[in-house]
């Protein structure tokens, strides 16, 4: 719920700058889609309240689109790895904007993993190679979303126009830009589990280009690349009976997105 309310709080916010500024603002856009992500390799810092305070190396993750749930629970459409924007123009020919970008990806370090643990575990010193595992060791995942709330601008090219010149056809776009990170941390230590709350937790910064397709004048199609990197500086870890756990990791990422739009006039 407390994710929801920042982000209304955000739009909201944009959306009264719109009505107080209509000489700036010359249209608005909404978007609804979803997201394939590839992630780097990430050393990834507990610091935990128990006195543990240790580092995975190069550890692997993976994304968990769940797009099956489109066709399994139709009505729940935010299951599967989403994104949506709110744009709004800023030019009279709706060639630049600027949007509130907010894409839900899922974070899962892989388990079954051999990774390279350096630290301290149990009040001892340790420096060798472990399995990642939820019941014998451990297990993260950022799956009720890593949530990268942040602000782009965008700027669109036409490379066709319709039959009779009157509008566009097919645009290349770009953006970039810069926000916050919202997670929800799901965490296990030795079998001890806890899906966590949602908490501000970081700062994402990305680039990302495509295309946009009209195939109407307001509805619109639209497929990008995109590409950044995300940090997480105090994720909470926390498991049913131990409070207190802080995560801090970064890492890039490659994201795949498809959208559906449609564009409004004042």
């Amino acid at each position: 719920m407390r994710l929801f309310i920042t982000v209304a709080l955000f739009i909201s916010g944009f959306s009264a700058m719109a009505q107080g500024n209509k000489k700036l603002i010359h249209g608005m856009y909404l978007q609804w889609g979803y997201n394939k992500e590839w992630y780097t390799k990430s050393n990834i810092h507990f610091n935990m309240s128990n006195g543990n305070d240790f580092t995975l190396h190069h550890a692997r993750a993976h994304d968990k689109p769940d797009m099956d749930a489109i066709l399994k629970k139709p009505a729940e459409i935010s299951i599967p790895q989403y994104n949506y924007r709110l744009g709004f123009y800023i030019n009279a020919a709706h060639t630049k904007s600027i949007e509130v970008n907010f894409d839900h990806i899922k974070y899962v370090v892989t388990d079954g993993q051999l990774v390279h643990v350096t630290g301290t575990i149990d009040g001892k010193q340790v420096n060798g190679d472990s399995v990642l595992n939820a019941q014998s060791f451990l297990h993260l995942e950022h799956t009720d979303g890593g949530n990268l709330l942040h602000i782009n601008y965008v700027q669109q090219n036409t490379f066709l126009y319709s039959r009779d010149k009157k509008r566009p056809l097919l645009n290349f776009i770009w953006k970039a830009g810069a926000g916050i990170n919202i997670p929800r941390t799901d965490f296990a230590w030795r079998g001890d589990r806890l899906n966590n709350n949602f908490h501000i937790a970081g700062y994402n910064f990305s680039a990302e280009a495509g295309a946009r397709f009209y195939p109407t004048k307001r509805l619109f199609f639209e497929a990008t690349g995109k590409s950044g990197y995300v940090r997480y500086v105090n994720a909470l870890a926390n498991t049913k009976s131990l409070k207190g756990n802080r995560v801090h990791h970064g890492f890039g990422y490659i994201e795949l997105i498809g959208l559906i739009g449609y564009d409004f006039k004042f």
